[in-house]
């Protein structure tokens, strides 16, 4: 595979990536991510548990998609992240779940 029909492969995965939460994204309640990955899920428990002098957060959600090109299966049953970084968690209505003209895709 030459590097041109490697750069297609890639440019065809992200936008079947795309097309694949727009279609989806309706069915969740919550937009998650963290520093490594996107999330939608039905079910988000964040909390902040202390270690010494530091802290963490122990992110659980159940009822997921998981944003990655790369995965054969993006709809998981349960996820648990552990992370000192950010984390942000958005509920969202149906109505925010439309995308921006700008993003549509023509078919």
């Amino acid at each position: 595979m030459n590097e041109d029909e490697l750069d297609d492969y890639e440019r065809e995965a992200e936008l079947s990536l795309f097309r694949e939460y727009r279609d989806i994204a309706s069915q969740f309640r919550y937009v998650v991510e963290t520093e490594r990955r996107f999330y939608l899920a039905n079910d988000v428990d964040l909390k902040r548990q202390d270690a010494g002098s530091d802290f963490y957060f122990e992110l659980s959600m159940t009822d997921v998609w998981v944003w990655d090109v790369y995965r054969a299966d993006r709809f998981v049953k349960s996820v648990r992240v552990l992370t000192f970084k950010d984390v942000n968690v958005e509920e969202l209505s149906a109505r925010e779940f439309s995308l921006p003209q700008e993003l549509a895709l023509d078919e």
